[in-house]
Order: structure tokens, then sequence, then C-alpha cells
């Protein structure tokens, strides 16, 4: 037979898991399930108990993914339209669940037939290659595959294409010279965007305590603000990487969320994992250098936001005012690390300017998905139509915080903290002026998703925090 008219003879099967998708089905299946409902997670090791094929059947049901947002590799897409179009046999062959692959299948309309796990029948390495090897009889097939199960199935092809591979199957490529697409980002440089390294801006919460007790530049002081800076920084970035892992539909549908490194697939699920509890690990080890009772609060912390992510953040209203009590936990943990007595007046006043900034946050993630918002579409509680009330409670929110500073200025700890308390008075108009702009950049649709993070990347913002505190070191060496 002609080489050229046997090639096009024989069939091309493709992997779906890392190698068409940057993704893994099983992962995503895991937690779009557990996002929907937490308590699947007690019937989870009852199904481990039936075999991983039985596990995979029954996260499909659950989780209900949008196949149409998964991330594609558009080489390999691109690769295969070429082939339909000479008239080449298509099939896609995976261990993902055969729910998930006929959706796929039906998405991309390139595929002559599914060849997929089921209940009983976990279709991976040699299981797919008898299966395989069945069908295609001497005239051989052609395979796109990434992982080490995927070897032996490299190894039997006539042809094979290597996709993104694993340690294994990079080696298995390099010595056999197949072909390749490696379309993969460095996992450093995803890793670090994952870490969101610029949110630990936040964590500078916790030198306030020092601050207001004016014992930052004390050095034991100033030693533990750090350390705790670093294990709260730590906590969370792991507890951001869940967040993400938990919102990975909801993110692919946002028109900037889209890109983050979940997402888009160009960091794996299990290595993000690997990522989260190294980064608690080092934080808890940082907290035995710290008062016993901050472990306590971190790990408070933790709950609280793990919590947050698994649910919270999906109800109205208390979605909110956790987030402003994680702010205040915040100024909390920095004065247990230094033992600094926290002040009454500090944390009410932390209560409601972060409330303030939480519905900020609310209204612009709102704001920015338009009159279509819905639970189904952010993954939040709101709808368009909330936009004014939470802008109405975001401001009062905001004045009610500059209340409570001005009734604390004319307590008595102020006059025993500052030579000229009159001069802490001027703070109140400074406040002011950062809540008001803030509510009127997101009406203008011109704020940051993050408030915290706007106000200490904002110049104005800083000039004014810098006015702030040139205010307190004059009243209190006046």
């Amino acid at each position: 037979m002609d080489q050229r008219l046997e090639t096009s003879n024989r069939t091309i099967y493709v992997d779906l898991d890392g190698t068409l998708l940057r993704t893994d089905l099983l992962w995503e299946s895991l937690f779009q399930s557990l996002r929907r409902n937490p308590l699947i997670v007690f019937a989870l090791f009852g199904w481990v108990l039936r075999g991983i094929a039985y596990t995979k059947a029954r996260l499909a049901e659950a989780a209900g993914i949008d196949v149409t947002v998964l991330p594609y590799r558009a080489e390999v897409v691109e690769q295969l339209n070429a082939q339909k179009a000479l008239g080449r046999q298509l099939v896609l062959a995976t261990g993902s669940n055969e729910k998930l692959a006929h959706a796929v299948a039906e998405h991309l309309a390139l595929f002559d037939r599914v060849l997929a796990s089921d209940e009983e029948t976990n279709l991976t390495s040699r299981r797919k290659l008898e299966r395989i090897e069945s069908e295609a009889g001497d005239l051989g097939f052609e395979y796109y595959g990434n992982s080490h199960q995927d070897v032996c199935l490299f190894e039997a092809a006539s042809e094979a294409t290597v996709v993104a591979p694993d340690r294994a199957a990079d080696r298995w490529q390099k010595q056999s010279g197949a072909n390749r697409i490696d379309a993969s980002e460095s996992q450093i440089k995803a890793a670090v965007q994952a870490m969101r390294p610029h949110q630990w801006l936040k964590n500078t919460l916790i030198f306030v305590p020092a601050v207001m007790a004016h014992e930052i530049f004390v050095g034991s002081v100033l030693l533990s603000a750090i350390l705790a800076f670093v294990a709260f920084s730590l906590s969370a970035s792991a507890i951001y990487i869940l967040n993400d892992l938990m919102d990975l539909e909801a993110d692919r549908k946002h028109k900037t969320k889209w890109k983050r490194p979940f997402a888009s697939g160009r960091l794996s699920v299990p290595n993000g994992l690997a990522l989260a509890f190294a980064s608690i690990a080092v934080a808890f080890a940082i907290s035995t250098l710290l008062p016993i009772e901050f472990a306590g609060i971190l790990l408070l912390y933790l709950f609280i936001t793990t919590a947050y992510s698994v649910s919270v953040k999906r109800m109205l209203l208390l979605d909110v005012f956790v987030l402003a009590g994680l702010y205040t936990i915040r100024v909390l943990a920095g004065g247990v690390a230094a033992s600094i007595e926290y002040s009454f007046w500090l944390l009410a006043f932390s209560v409601f300017f972060f409330l303030s900034l939480a519905l900020v946050k609310r209204f612009t993630e709102l704001q920015q998905v338009g009159e279509t918002a819905s639970r189904a579409v952010t993954g939040r509680g709101y709808r368009h139509v909330d936009l004014e009330a939470i802008s109405q409670a975001g401001m009062t929110s905001g004045f009610a915080a500059v209340l409570v500073l001005a009734l604390y200025i004319q307590s008595p700890a102020i006059e025993r903290a500052y030579a000229v308390p009159q001069m802490i008075w001027l703070l109140c108009p400074l406040i002011l002026y950062i809540i008001m702009r803030i509510w009127i950049l997101a009406r203008r649709d011109e704020m940051h998703e993050d408030p915290i993070v706007f106000i200490l990347k904002d110049w104005r913002s800083q000039f004014m925090i810098g006015c702030g505190a040139s205010l307190f070191l004059i009243a209190a060496i006046w």
C-alpha cells in the first residue's frame, strides 16, 4: 500500500486531559462539585472505595462543568482541524468520564468517535492502548498525549505527538525524536502569579497597632510584625489558590479573571495544591517564633477564609461582613504578634472602614459584569439591581468609620497618647476624601477590583496617608 495512503487511512487518537485541554477534568470536577455542595466531601470517600472510574462518573454528574469555557490548547485544535480537513478520522480517547468527553466532542465538532471511561472502566494507559489496538488493527494509529500514562501509547503508535509533556513523556520524546507541541508557560512564573504577591500589600495592616502605639521602631516589635506579615502573606496566598480552584468556571466567564493561572490552565491543579500546603506549613513554622495566641489567630483566619472560599462568598451580605472581619483580624494579629494591647477604637474603626471597602469590591465586580449579573454568572449572591443599595451601604459605612474616629479624638484615651490631640482632627477630612473618592471612581467604573490594592498604589491616596502619618507624628512630639 502506498505510504501516503496508509497514513491517511490511519486514525488519529487524541488524549483530552493535559493534551487537548490545559487542565485535568478529574480535578476540575472535584472542585466544581465542592463549590456546588461542600458536603459532597463526605460522599467522596464512599465513591473512592468503589474505584476511580466510579468516582469520575459521580463527580462528572455532580460538577455540571460548562465545557464551552474550558482552556483548550489552540495549537492542538488547529492541527486537528487541519487533519480533519484532509479527511482523517479523529477519535477522542480519554480517561475522563464519558459524559464530559462526549460534551467536549460535541462542542468542538471535531471527533468521529469517543472512547472514554465509564462507571466500570478507567480508560487510561494500558487499558486505553488495548482498546485502540483492537480498533486500529494492522493499519496502526497515531496518538496525541502528554503524560507518563501515555508513554505506552507513544511506543505503540505509528506516529506520536507529545503535547506539553510531564517528565516521563518529555524524556521519551527526547529519546525518540517524536513530534512535539510545547505551549506551556513556566510553572514558576504561573505559581508566583497564583500566589498574588501584590495582594500581600493588604497585610501591611499588621503594622498598624505598632505604629499607633508609637513602637514601630522598637527592634523586637518591628521583627515580630515582619514575621507576622510573612506568615499572613503565605497563608493568604494559600487561600487565594484555593479560592481560584473553587472559582474556575466563574473566572473563565469573567472578562479579565480568565487570564488567572488556573482558569487559563497555565498552572496545574496538583502543583497549585502542593504550593498551597507548602505555604501554610511555612506560615505555621514562622508562627512558632511568635506568641502562641498568634498561631490561634492565624488558624482562625485560615478557617474563616476557607469557609469564605467554599460557600460564604456566595451568600448575600454575609460575604462582605466576613471580608471586613478578615481585614480587622489582620490588625488584631499585628497587636498580638508584637504584644501590644489592641484598642477598641481601632477595631471599631476597622470594622466600618473595611466594610465600606468590601462593599466597593462587590460593587465593582457587579458593575463589570453588567445587567447580566446573577449568581449563575458571578458566583455571588448579588444582582445588577443591587448596585444602588450596595453603593449607599458602602458610603454610609465609610462615614460611620469617620464618626468612630471623631468620637475617639474626643475620648480621654487620645489625650494620654498625644501631646496635641487637636491635630488628629484633621484626619477626619483626609479619610473622608479617600472614602468618597473611592466610591466616586467605583460609580464611574474606574476602580480596581480590590480597593485595598488601589489605595496602596494610588498616589493621591498615598499622599493622604502620608499627611495622616505626619499629623500623628506632629501630635505625638509637638
